[in-house]
C-alpha cells in the first residue's frame, strides 16, 4: 500500500501542469467630474430686521383751548397727505389777539408819524436860534425830540412782533399733517381741551421706510460698505418674507452704518432704506407695512478668481479630490474663502482646466486610476447658472474652520 501511494504521487508530481504567472488587472474607477473655471462672484450676506418708519413725529399742541374740528381721516391706520388739516382747536381767543395786535400797530404807526412830524417842526426852530444860544449835544437831541422819536420806532417795532406773534398763534391753531403720514395713534379728540405741549396725535412716515440689519464681524469683509460721510451708495438688498409658503420681495438699498460695534452683540448694525414700502405709486407691488419682520440678502462685493463648487466635495482638512494628467486621483488642500449653503468658494489651489472628481470617494483610492464619465463646467454647478451670481440660501459657519466628511457615494 505504501509503494502504491509512492507511485501514484511519484507519477502526479511528474505529470504536474507548468506554473504561469499573471500580471494583477486593475479597473479603473469611473468618476463624474467639473472642469475647474475661475469666475467673479458675490457673496452675498443674509440679515433679519424688523421694518421701522424713517420719519416718526409726535403732533403736540403749540396753543390752548378746545378741539373744535376733527379730520375724517383722523382715525389709527388712515393715511394723511402733506398739508393736510388734522384737526382745529377754537380759534376765537386769537382772533380777538390778532385784532388787538394789528389796532396797537396801527397807533404806533401813529404815534411814529406824530413824532416824526414834531421832530421836523423842532429842527426848523432849532436852526432859527441863535448860534450862541445852541448848547450841548445832549440838549440838542432832546430839543429835537430825538429819544421820544426812538422810543416810537421801538414801540412799533414791538407792535409788529406783537402782531406777528398773534398771527402764528391763530395758525397754531390748526393742526396740519407735516408729510406724507399714516396716524399710528391719537390722543386726542373732539371737544377735548389740551394744553400748549399736549400730545394730539402720532404719526409716521410712508414715502420711505428703514431696516435694521445686524452684521457680525467677520462678514463684513464680504460687504461694500457705504462710507461714513454718505459719499458711496451702498449695496443692493433683497428683502423677502415667507408668508404661508408664499414668498414675498421687496428691493432695497444699504444707506449707512451706524459706525460703531454693539458692545453685547459685537455686530455691526447697518441701515436698509425701502422707497414706497406701503406701494403707493405702484399699486402692484405688495406693501411693506411698518413693523413686519423680513429676511434680507446684502449683495457682497466681487470677488475675482472663484471657483463654486458643492460643498460635500470638501473634505476633512480642506481637501478635495482632482485628476491629474496621468488620470489619477490625488487630494489636494485647498483655501476655501468661505461656505454657504451647498456651496463652497475656493479661493486658492485650484488651476483654470484643472479637473475635479463630483465623485465621493474615501481615502483608499488615493492614486488610483480614473476613467471620466461626464465632464461639467464648474460655473454650471451652482443653481443660478450665471457665472458671478452663485445662489446662497442660508448663512453657514466661516470656511476657514469648516470640515465637511465625504459622503460614500458609490463609484459609477
Amino acid at each position: 500500500m505504501l509503494a502504491a501511494a509512492f507511485a501514484v504521487t511519484t507519477l502526479l508530481y511528474l505529470n504536474r501542469p507548468p506554473t504561469e504567472i499573471a500580471e494583477p488587472v486593475y479597473k479603473p474607477v469611473t468618476v463624474d467630474v467639473a472642469e475647474v473655471v475661475m469666475e467673479q462672484v458675490r457673496i452675498p450676506v443674509q440679515a433679519q430686521g424688523t421694518v421701522t418708519p424713517m420719519q416718526e413725529t409726535v403732533l403736540q399742541a403749540e396753543v390752548r383751548g378746545r378741539v373744535v374740528e376733527v379730520s375724517d381721516n383722523f382715525h389709527v391706520g388712515s393715511y394723511v397727505a402733506e398739508g393736510d388739516v388734522i384737526l382745529r382747536i377754537d380759534p376765537r381767543d386769537y382772533q380777538t389777539s390778532l385784532l388787538r395786535a394789528q389796532a396797537a400797530l396801527e397807533s404806533s404807526e401813529s404815534n411814529l408819524a406824530q413824532e416824526r412830524g414834531r421832530a421836523e417842526v423842532a429842527l426848523r426852530e432849532w436852526q432859527k436860534l441863535p448860534k450862541g444860544s445852541q448848547r450841548s449835544d445832549e440838549a440838542r437831541d432832546l430839543y429835537l425830540r430825538k429819544p421820544q422819536l426812538e422810543q416810537a420806532e421801538a414801540q412799533l417795532l414791538a407792535a409788529r412782533a406783537d402782531l406777528d406773534t398773534a398771527r402764528d398763534n391763530l395758525n397754531r391753531t390748526v393742526i396740519r399733517a407735516p408729510y406724507d403720514a399714516l396716524i399710528r395713534s391719537k390722543h386726542s379728540d373732539l371737544g377735548q381741551f389740551v394744553n400748549s405741549g399736549s400730545p394730539l396725535a402720532e404719526v409716521i412716515g410712508i414715502n420711505t421706510a428703514e431696516i435694521r440689519l445686524p452684521i457680525p464681524q467677520g462678514k463684513l469683509a464680504y460687504l461694500d460698505l457705504p462710507a461714513v460721510d454718505g459719499t458711496e451708495r451702498g449695496a443692493l438688498i433683497d428683502l423677502y418674507t415667507d408668508t404661508g409658503g408664499i414668498i414675498k420681495h421687496w428691493s432695497a438699498r444699504l444707506h449707512r452704518t451706524e459706525a460703531v460695534f454693539d458692545e453685547r452683540s459685537r455686530v455691526l448694525f447697518t441701515v436698509a432704506r425701502i422707497d414706497d414700502p406701503y406701494s403707493l405709486q405702484n399699486p402692484e407691488q405688495e406693501p411693506l407695512r411698518v413693523g413686519s419682520f423680513v429676511n434680507a440678502t446684502i449683495q457682497g462685493k466681487a470677488f475675482d478668481n472663484i471657483v463654486v463648487l458643492p460643498r460635500y466635495l470638501l473634505r476633512a482638512g480642506n481637501e478635495i479630490w482632482v485628476i491629474d494628467e496621468q488620470k489619477l486621483l490625488r487630494s489636494r488642500r485647498v483655501t476655501v474663502l468661505r461656505t454657504g449653503g451647498d456651496m463652497i468658494f475656493v479661493s486658492e489651489g485650484l488651476q483654470s482646466g484643472e479637473l475635479v472628481s463630483l465623485t465621493g470617494l474615501d481615502n483608499s483610492f488615493r492614486g488610483a486610476e480614473v476613467q471620466i464619465r461626464s465632464r461639467t463646467p464648474s460655473n454650471l454647478l451652482h443653481e443660478s447658472g450665471q457665472p458671478g451670481e452663485p445662489t446662497v440660501p442660508q448663512e453657514e459657519p466661516e470656511a476657514s474652520t469648516a470640515a465637511v466628511e465625504p459622503s460614500n457615494e458609490a463609484a459609477g
